[in-house]
């Protein structure tokens, strides 16, 4: 099914092109990523393929059957809200049964649950029901009376991405989901749910990210746009980045032509008279061509910056016996490392672990409960943090950059100057006399980070370096980091990013507790899984005569399971019931052989349910009765 066309699509911001004249088809199934520098108009695009903006100029047709949805980076809420009624906020009997139903449990309200479970089985909203907790459950999102308004950006972001599943889990037309920026503020257990859900789903997504692994996984074409222009590529990420070199191969041999014809032509432009022949007058025009042509630039990404950094001595830092908590959250439990030079080193762990607490106690910034931490003299730190940007109004790029200083020495002698170490960072001339306000995200970001490198640091803290920036600027970065002869400390969601850089990692396991693990992420995840693997082994290994020996301490029954226990003898005794009047209408004469054949699937799928349902009711009634 052909779900949009978009035919001559332009859109300009004062007289810059964002994209001009393009063209693009959307089919059913598509899996799709848009990817470019950040300020192209990426997010534009998504608005205007949602209906939220409209374009300068082309046409724009979406199937009467499709429905857009967008999920953008920054997502509006019904604020005075709480959290479950902003994400079941679809005014459908069977999306307002089952916010009751979660509403009920919240509130513990055992009578209600009773009422609505009936209401619930003839409705058919137990498998809707069971969608929402699970996208609730793996995006990590409590359910509470708690309104949007209180919540973090990193919690916005989570309940923002959980409303567009549920929304989209519940639309029974064929959907469209675009998607900007889904990985950013998720830990990485959730980006790997998300990348399981949207592949087992039967989903059509345009998806903008930064997260190369995500993108492979999830999408079978690349869009690019760039220089005002579309690029398609089909196939996954490595295809892309093969095809897009030979791409700039080609243009580069083309430009070297374009340039060797310019000269000629502008030899002869000079030497023409002031009257213009019909074919000379070709020609002329020709020659204007011929120009624009040779003067395009094909911008590399590569960055090769050898800067003067300040000297480390042969003491970094030492950490010993350092402990943190906050209140009964444990952070650090005596913890002991001693830096050494140019180590690389990724720290993961979920969110709320301690990983941004534990950067701060290191450079000084937060103080520990106890224990030594020793920092060398020649240590300068460079934080990049998530706090971003702090400017003044009306102050341009150039000047933030020179606020700091005006040149920037190099490691061999000489310097390069603000405005020549803004271009090295993808700010051309014309960008960098823009208004520090009129950046968008990923600028801000890209600015904030050439910034502190603007100091010459030799311990780089990184802090999620990765949200909000494009993925030429991350090959920028990851070129960068790549050469630096600094120690690094990395704190990312970005699987690739930690890959690429890292050699070994501080895995934060909770409690305090943290693993120094010998490897990059992906290294972690395969030997994280093998352990599991080995315990799950061990555990149906494990001889069952030990519980005769020792009986174990009988539970005590919590209220949900009580409560769970209520409702399964209700559940029970309503599918007998169906059950029985089945039966009779199998056993009646003259019913339709349709009606027949429906009402034996139905006692097959009961007998199903009671057997599961009983197995459970027996295990609930040892630890109740």
């Amino acid at each position: 099914m052909h779900y949009l066309s978009a035919e001559g699509l332009t859109k300009s911001f004062g007289i810059t092109p964002l994209f001009e004249n393009i063209s693009f088809h959307i089919n059913e199934g598509d899996k799709i990523a848009l990817i470019a520098r950040n300020g192209v108009g990426k997010t534009t695009l998504l608005r205007i393929l949602a209906g939220k903006e409209t374009p300068d100029a082309g046409k724009l047709w979406i199937h009467k059957d499709v429905s857009v949805a967008l999920f953008e980076q920054n997502p509006v809420f019904e604020e005075e809200k709480t959290i479950l009624e902003n994400i079941l906020h679809l005014q459908h009997p069977t999306i307002q049964l089952v916010k009751q139903y979660e509403e009920a449990v919240q509130q513990q309200n055992t009578a209600l649950l009773t009422s609505l479970i009936s209401k619930m089985d003839d409705a058919g909203a137990w498998d809707f029901e069971h969608k929402v907790k699970e996208i609730i459950g793996k995006l990590n999102i409590n359910i509470s009376d708690q309104p949007v308004n209180t919540l973090s950006g990193g919690q916005r972001k989570r309940v923002a991405l959980a409303k567009t599943l549920v929304d989209i889990g519940f639309e029974e037309k064929h959907t469209l989901l675009m998607m900007d920026e889904p990985t950013n503020h998720l830990d990485v257990e959730m980006i790997e749910w998300l990348e399981q859900y949207l592949n087992y789903e039967k989903i059509t997504l345009l998806l903008v990210t930064h997260d190369r692994y995500f993108l492979e996984d999830v999408c079978d074409e690349i869009w690019e746009l760039e220089r005002s222009e579309m690029y398609t590529y089909k196939g996954d990420y490595a295809n892309y980045m093969e095809k897009k070199a030979m791409r700039i191969e080609s243009e580069l041999a083309s430009i070297d032509k374009a340039k060797n014809l310019y000269r000629k032509e502008l030899e002869w432009m000079r030497k023409q008279p002031r009257a213009r022949t019909t074919k000379s007058k070709a020609r002329q025009d020709n020659f204007y061509a011929v120009a624009e042509k040779a003067g395009q630039k094909i911008v590399d990404s590569r960055l090769e910056l050898d800067m003067k950094m300040s000297r480390l001595g042969g003491k970094i830092i030492e950490m010993k016996k350092v402990y943190k908590s906050f209140g009964e959250l444990t952070i650090l439990k005596g913890f002991d490392y001693t830096f050494s030079k140019g180590e690389r080193i990724g720290i993961v762990g979920k969110n709320g672990a301690g990983k941004s607490t534990f950067l701060n106690i290191l450079q000084g910034l937060e103080k520990a409960d106890s224990g030594k931490i020793n920092v060398g003299d020649t240590v300068v730190f460079g934080n990049y943090s998530q706090q971003g940007l702090t400017f003044k109004e009306n102050v341009r790029v150039i000047e933030y950059v020179k606020s700091f200083a005006e040149n920037f020495p190099l490691a061999k002698g000489g310097s390069l100057s603000a405005a020549q170490f803004l271009e090295l960072f993808l700010f051309p001339p014309e960008k960098q006399f823009t208004f520090l306000e009129s950046l968008s995200g990923g600028e801000k970001k890209r600015l904030q980070l050439l910034t502190i490198l603007f100091s010459n640091p030799n311990f780089l803290i990184l802090d999620e370096p990765t949200n909000d920036l494009d993925l030429p600027t991350l090959a920028v970065l990851e070129n960068f980091l790549s050469e630096y002869p600094g120690c690094i400390l990395i704190v990312s969601h970005d699987r690739y990013f930690m890959d690429k850089l890292v050699d070994h990692l501080f895995v934060f396991e909770g409690n305090g507790n943290i693993r120094d693990f010998p490897g990059n992420y992906t290294q972690y995840r395969l030997w994280q899984k093998q352990e599991e693997q080995k315990q799950k082994t061990a555990a149906e290994k494990q001889p069952r005569k030990f519980a005769e020996h020792k009986p174990a301490e009988k539970k005590k029954a919590s209220f949900k399971e009580k409560r769970e226990f209520e409702m399964l003898e209700n559940e029970i005794a309503s599918l007998e019931t169906e059950r029985s009047l089945l039966e009779e209408q199998l056993s009646a004469d003259g019913t339709d052989y349709e009606l027949l054949n429906k009402a034996s699937k139905r006692i097959g799928e009961i007998a199903q349910e009671l057997e599961e349902k009983e197995m459970r009711w027996l295990e609930l009634s040892e630890i109740i009765e």
